[in-house]
């Protein structure tokens, strides 16, 4: 476990990413904690935190230029309040392999305004009920949804369910399990053990960049989630910026596997 140091911060690998955004690798030191991050002289569009001890998504100065945070494979349960003083301009956030239990524990999310990206796969909170409409409901600037597309009609099945006396009545539900729910309690401890090169990230942001379509995108997350890529499990992540552009163009027509 590596304290996350402004020593650190400035002597970890720096580049330009394929989409051409300044970016922080921090990955696989076993961070248990964000601090110190005022040492990055808010010079980064995109920071790559995956493969750390991470408990709890808070700990930034302000950022204003940070547009894409990259969280695979930490132990995320909770998330800070105010965010958005903080990191305003996040336009993807990439949580894959978390342990975020309740839907919602995802409210403190609602006040990023600028987000479009956001992934939980294999977090805990994507097995609730309602889990999708929850979200469409909650985030309504949201375009991707662990990396598919949030369709016009499931945002209104989403508004009209939630809207409704019924569904009024689950958002109180929702919002009971939220405060009672101990962060922590009773997770078990998985191990995280994947360490990707700049070469192997490189190379799936590659493949994912030059993907023919949405559903290419989605099935290269999956194999980067199970390690099955090129090379070796690189991170599971700059999708997050790509998903987006992806989904972007497929805005513009609504066949499912536009590019």
């Amino acid at each position: 476990m590596v304290k996350l140091t402004a020593e650190l911060v400035q002597q970890s690998l720096q580049y330009t990413n394929p989409c051409k955004d300044r970016e922080l690798d921090l990955r696989g030191y076993k961070i248990p904690q964000i601090e110190n991050m005022g040492a990055t002289s808010d010079q980064f569009d995109c920071i790559d935190l995956s493969e750390n001890d991470i408990r709890k998504l808070d700990g930034f100065p302000l950022l204003k230029r940070l547009k894409c945070l990259l969280l695979n494979n930490n132990r995320i349960v909770r998330i800070s309040e105010n965010l958005e003083q903080y990191i305003p301009s996040i336009e993807s956030l990439i949580l894959t392999g978390n342990q975020m239990q309740e839907l919602g524990d995802l409210d403190p999310l609602t006040t990023l305004t600028n987000l479009k990206t956001l992934s939980l796969l294999q977090n805990p909170v994507t097995y609730k009920t309602h889990y999708r409409q929850y979200v469409a409901y909650k985030f309504p600037e949201l375009r991707l949804l662990d990396f598919k597309k949030i369709k016009q009609k499931e945002r209104e099945e989403a508004n009209a369910l939630f809207k409704s006396k019924k569904g009024k009545e689950l958002q109180k539900e929702i919002a009971k399990k939220a405060k009672t729910f101990v962060p922590g309690g009773n997770l078990p401890d998985t191990a995280k053990t994947t360490v990707a090169t700049p070469q192997e990230i490189f190379k799936i942001r590659e493949a994912i960049k030059n993907a023919s379509s949405l559903a290419e995108v989605e099935r290269l997350t999956r194999m980067l989630q199970t390690g099955q890529i090129p090379g070796q499990k690189p991170a599971a992540v700059s999708n997050s910026q790509n998903g987006d552009k992806e989904h972007e163009d497929e805005e513009m027509d609504e066949a499912p596997n536009d590019h």
